[in-house]
């Protein structure tokens, strides 16, 4: 599992069938400390985030183990909308807090 803030939306009126119905999220990975890392990526959104949340993500074959993505042709699927992280003690994120 990767953490990332969702940084805008994707659309694709033209789309394998297997993907109808999906909505494309873009997220930027983040560092433990919340700092962007990487390059974005476009994930499936399996729990209804938005802009601006932080979220975790799967990729390769793990990404195609829930219920909405399950035999569908993709790599990356947000799992989860994250509510706070802590790292030695110390809290790094908190929902609304850091937003």
């Amino acid at each position: 599992m990767n953490l990332a803030r969702v940084i805008g939306t994707v659309v694709s009126t033209r789309k394998d069938p297997q993907m109808g119905g999906l909505k494309f999220l873009l997220v930027q990975p983040v560092n433990p400390e919340g700092q962007a890392q990487g390059n974005p990526v476009v994930a499936v959104d399996a729990v209804g985030a938005g802009p601006g949340e932080m979220i975790l993500y799967a990729t390769g074959s793990s990404a195609r183990q829930t219920i909405l993505t399950k035999d569908r042709p993709c790599d990356a699927v947000i799992m989860a909308i994250v509510d706070n992280w802590e790292v030695g003690g110390q809290i790094k994120y908190k929902k609304g807090v850091n937003d």
